[in-house]
């Protein structure tokens, strides 16, 4: 009985986060910024990850609070802990945007989150993963490659030309022309300037 008990009341505490978030929602969408922040801030509180999530966008944005960067990332950090894939993608770059050059640890853990953001299907956490191991001291180009091109097939037209740069210049694969063309035209048909003004060159 007693298991029962507990049982309903996780049930109840559950549906009402999922209440007061799609009541967040809806509030933002209406224009009733404090109001949606309050109901989204009530859901989070109980531990709803998509919430917690919307919490840091509010934090983040300045929407019916006040901006504050380090809220932003402690409720984006709580939402990917319990895996939200672009919570994961926000805390890594609050991480990687905000941290100290030192803390290594820091680093690591943004990593972390940026792939688990990437497997789970997030455009964005690809494309700058892709980025990220290009670049730096030791870039990773056959990694960094891997992430352009799932970020390309998701359609970004970003990645797609960058992916373009790689076969041009045989970063992470070997330099084929033709193939550094094919990227460009795909990547120039859906609007990406750095991409028509390279087809031109």
């Amino acid at each position: 009985l007693e298991e029962a008990a507990f049982q309903l009341q996780q049930i109840f505490r559950i549906d009402i986060s999922i209440a007061l978030n799609i009541l967040g929602i809806e509030s933002m969408r209406a224009g009733h910024d404090r109001i949606a922040y309050t109901c989204f801030k009530l859901a989070a509180d109980r531990g709803y990850s998509k919430a917690q999530f919307n919490v840091g966008l509010c934090y983040e944005h300045g929407r019916g609070t006040e901006k504050d960067l380090e809220k932003a990332a402690f409720y984006y950090y709580h939402a990917a802990s319990s895996c939200h894939p672009m919570a994961q993608y926000r805390y890594a770059r609050c991480l990687l945007c905000h941290r100290p050059e030192n803390e290594w640890d820091k680093h690591q853990k943004a990593v972390t989150f940026l792939e688990q953001a990437a497997v789970a299907g997030i455009t964005e956490a690809q494309a700058y993963l892709g980025v990220f191991y290009m670049r730096g001291l030791q870039p990773k180009e056959k990694r960094g490659l891997k992430y352009l091109l799932l970020a390309a097939e998701n359609g970004d037209a970003q990645s797609r030309y960058h992916v373009g740069v790689c076969y041009e210049k045989g970063l992470g694969v070997q330099q084929d022309l033709a193939e550094a063309m094919r990227h460009y035209r795909q990547s120039a048909a859906a609007g990406n300037r750095n991409a028509q003004e390279r087809l031109r060159v």
